[in-house]
């Protein structure tokens, strides 16, 4: 494991925090009617994105890849986690992580709600679906 010097840390840290800090509501976050939410971090001056999916049972993302790491977060149920040809049971509490360049899906295989926070490593989300024409 790599220590960090102290003496490489160039950032000085202030109390002044930037004037465009604001709490993002949910609501402003939704997509459709639906229950998820999607944040994109470009426009919110973060380095990362995240969709928090809210399905049924039997629901989930079709097919997809990024060109970036995605890492599940589960909140709430149980999830049936698909990386290329792996196969994986998540529950409340897992987390899961898909390399970058990987075709994946999840899907809703529990009695009750699914809540999973889905955490892209970029600013923003860049998805290719395995049924797109």
């Amino acid at each position: 494991m790599n220590a960090v010097n102290p003496a490489e840390i160039t950032l000085t840290p202030t109390m002044e925090g930037p004037a465009s800090a604001a709490v993002v509501p949910a609501e402003a976050l939704r997509i459709g009617t639906g229950r998820t939410r999607r944040f994109v971090g470009l426009e919110h001056g973060a380095g990362v994105s995240y969709f928090f999916v809210d399905n049924e049972p039997g629901e989930g993302p079709g097919l997809h890849w990024h060109p970036y790491t995605e890492t599940w977060v589960v909140l709430e149920g149980t999830a049936e986690i698909t990386m290329g040809d792996h196969r994986l049971i998540a529950a409340a509490g897992d987390t899961a992580t898909v390399p970058a360049g990987v075709w994946h899906r999840f899907e809703n295989v529990g009695d009750g709600r699914l809540k999973v926070l889905c955490i892209h490593a970029s600013a923003v989300i860049v998805q290719t679906w395995a049924d797109e024409d």
